[in-house]
């Protein structure tokens, strides 16, 4: 009989409804779960292998969201006895300690800051005078940036050279008691580069600039900066060469800020990039503060420290920064 030859096959038995339900089950998690070798990189198809991607980020995120739920409840349940938080890893609590780094009681440290050339302003025998120049033929946007920093800095002015060496700018600065000198380069009409120059003897510290925003740029900003002098908070500059770079900033701004005018300047440190913002506060109480950024803003990288005035050709380096040899590590900074 056809039904009964030996070459037709036998139909499976149906599954009975338990070892459905467990078949369904491990279904359902083969799909939910990824295997353990699985790698989003070996799917050829681009939509399918984003759409995985952004799954397996969600199945991450899930997961570790309940593990951090279950330890919130666990600490609640032990309450006074929990144990105190564990401390997160940074780059800067991780930081290669540094040979250079400044102990606030150190006799030598103290002793060279008493002889340098910053002593005088310190001393309070001189009074901060900045001339803000520009590269040769500054454009809008430089000039609109030079403007809004001699607002900032008190005691400034800003002149325009056209043509004229810094090697003859100089002398007459000195001349006219400028103590120092700020030069704002350009490229492609966009500022990117401070040349920082303390007068008489120096020194010099030439710096990457980026991310300039002027005042319009900045969302929720204030009223322009009032004539009153401003606090100055100098942020992580740890090291002797930062010491050095943090005096020189504080040289920029007069001895005694008038508190009335609640205007303050921060240079912060973070991972050697020197970030400048420029706020007005208000105390709503006794332990809330308001504050309110009016700009401008930017940020500097320092390139190099130079002994006396500005000489590219045969001025003596303090300090110069080589990235090939200096960032071989990225928990690694100099000031």
């Amino acid at each position: 009989m056809a039904g009964t030859s030996g070459k037709g096959r036998l139909p499976k038995p149906a599954a009975c409804d338990g070892e459905a339900g467990e078949q369904g089950g491990a279904a359902e998690q083969s799909q939910a779960a990824f295997p353990p070798t699985f790698s989003v990189s070996e799917i050829k198809n681009k939509q399918r292998r984003h759409f995985m991607f952004l799954r397996w980020k969600q199945q991450q995120r899930k997961e570790k969201l309940a593990i951090k739920k279950k330890r919130k409840k666990e600490r609640a349940a032990l309450g006074d006895k929990a144990p105190p938080k564990p401390v997160p890893k940074t780059i800067e609590n991780q930081r290669v300690y540094d040979e250079t780094t400044v102990d606030p009681n150190d006799e030598e440290v103290a002793l060279d800051e008493a002889t340098d050339e910053f002593a005088p302003y310190f001393n309070r025998q001189t009074i901060p005078k900045i001339l803000i120049t520009t590269s040769d033929r500054p454009r809008g946007r430089t000039v609109r940036f030079c403007e809004q920093l001699s607002t900032c800095i008190p005691n400034s002015h800003v002149y325009y050279r056209r043509g004229l060496a810094l090697k003859n700018v100089i002398p007459q600065c000195i001349a006219r008691d400028f103590t120092d000198m700020i030069v704002i380069n350009e490229d492609r009409k966009i500022p990117n580069g401070l040349v920082l120059s303390h007068l008489p003897e120096g020194p010099t510290a030439h710096f990457r600039m980026s991310s300039v925003r002027l005042r319009k740029e900045i969302k929720r900003k204030g009223k322009a900066p009032t004539e009153h002098q401003p606090e100055i908070i100098l942020n992580n500059f740890t090291t002797r060469l930062g010491h050095s770079i943090g005096r020189m900033f504080a040289s920029l701004f007069p001895h005694d800020p008038q508190f009335i005018g609640r205007q303050v300047a921060t240079f912060h440190n973070q991972r050697d990039y020197i970030f400048f913002r420029f706020h007005r506060y208000i105390f709503k109480n006794e332990k809330r503060v308001a504050i309110q950024e009016v700009g401008p803003r930017f940020t500097l990288k320092l390139r190099s420290l130079q002994k006396g005035t500005f000489d590219s050709k045969f001025g003596e380096y303090e300090w110069i920064h080589k990235r090939r040899e200096m960032d071989t590590s990225r928990r690694k900074f100099h000031l």
